[in-house]
């Protein structure tokens, strides 16, 4: 498969980064990473050019990566600034440098064409910076299951009755309709539950009198970030997109880092109305995730499995799918027009 390059991948969320070297891959790359004493992130291809030796076998002296086989020192830049024994430094002696962008406590790596970078792509949330939502950073979930078949999973709101009826579905989401806008950017899903009891979560941290309306919204933004807008407000007829705000509300984000093409890392977080700054109520929420997301995780890395075996046969699309066909059909003709201009 080919991969966008051409995009912001998440390197890590920012407090994994520190004076020490870290590999990492991102999109099949090796990239050896550290925080420079600026406070900057670097992002190297982690391969010195001599005997390819990975550089994070290496040290850092400073600011600069001194290869663990002869030496050799690179800065932050990736130019090659010391080769032991020789005075004169060849200039094909240096390493890709990654460019890097960190906003709200998390850093991004650019993994195309340098001419193209532009930060203001970098995906954001207007709730990111609001005082009056909590945001809360999750974990870095590794999944054995190619990136596409964990991002439409989280457009996915049909599944959610049956992976996780303890935790944020019911038996009131089974029968109802999923709706879906694939033209539109980014492509989402939604669905509302009329008149239905708060789903387990919703019963424990909000003072409802009787049935509420609840809400999902899907976002999928590409390649590979996924938001999903989700709560509840007492029922009343009628309720629209504008009354969202009047109720329960919660975001949960995942930062979808494709490692290989059977390997992803779920960095997640939510972004809450409720409680805000009550660290207590954020582990709580941090635990449902837990459980859903490792329900998840089952299905997406038995379906990997399923994909991988000899002669496995195309799936079956039903009407819940066009969400997921759309995002397949956009990262394919993403990709290919990549391809095309090389």
């Amino acid at each position: 498969m080919h991969f966008v390059r051409n995009a912001w991948y998440v390197a890590g969320w920012a407090k994994e980064f520190d004076h020490e070297l870290r590999h990492a891959k991102i999109l099949g790359e090796d990239l050896v990473m550290f925080r420079a004493s600026n406070g900057e992130v670097a992002v190297l291809h982690d391969r010195c050019p001599h005997k390819h030796l990975p550089l994070s076998k290496g040290r850092l002296i400073g600011d600069q990566i001194e290869c663990g086989y002869h030496g050799s020192v690179f800065g932050a830049d990736g130019k090659c600034t010391r080769v032991p024994g020789q005075p004169r430094v060849p200039p094909s002696a240096c390493v890709r440098a990654f460019p890097v962008h960190e906003r709200h406590d998390i850093v991004w790596v650019w993994m195309g064409d340098p001419e193209k970078v532009d930060p203001d792509d970098v995906f954001d949330l207007d709730q990111l910076g609001d005082p009056e939502w909590d945001a809360h950073q999750g974990d870095a979930l590794y999944i054995e299951s190619n990136y596409l078949n964990v991002a439409e999973n989280l457009i996915d709101p049909a599944h959610v009755t049956f992976v996780h009826p303890t935790t944020l579905g019911s038996d009131a989401h089974s029968e109802v309709p999923v709706r879906c806008d694939a033209s539109a950017d980014p492509i989402y899903t939604w669905r509302w539950i009329r008149n239905a009891p708060p789903n387990p979560f919703f019963q424990n941290y909000a003072d409802f009198k009787g049935n509420v309306d609840r809400w999902q919204y899907l976002y999928l933004y590409l390649p590979s970030t996924a938001v999903i807008d989700f709560g509840s407000a007492d029922a009343k007829p009628g309720s629209t997109e504008d009354r969202r705000d009047e109720g329960i509300r919660l975001f949960a984000v995942h930062l979808l880092t494709p490692v290989s093409e059977r390997e992803t890392i779920d960095r997640w977080m939510h972004i809450r109305n409720t409680h805000v700054g009550d660290e207590a109520v954020a582990r709580v929420v941090d635990e449902m995730f837990r459980t859903a997301f490792a329900e998840d995780k089952i299905v997406l890395e038995a379906i990997q499995l399923e994909e991988e075996k000899p002669g496995a046969e195309p799936t079956l699309q039903l009407a819940i799918d066009q969400g997921s066909i759309a995002y397949r059909a956009r990262i394919k003709e993403l990709a290919e027009a990549e391809l095309a201009r090389h």
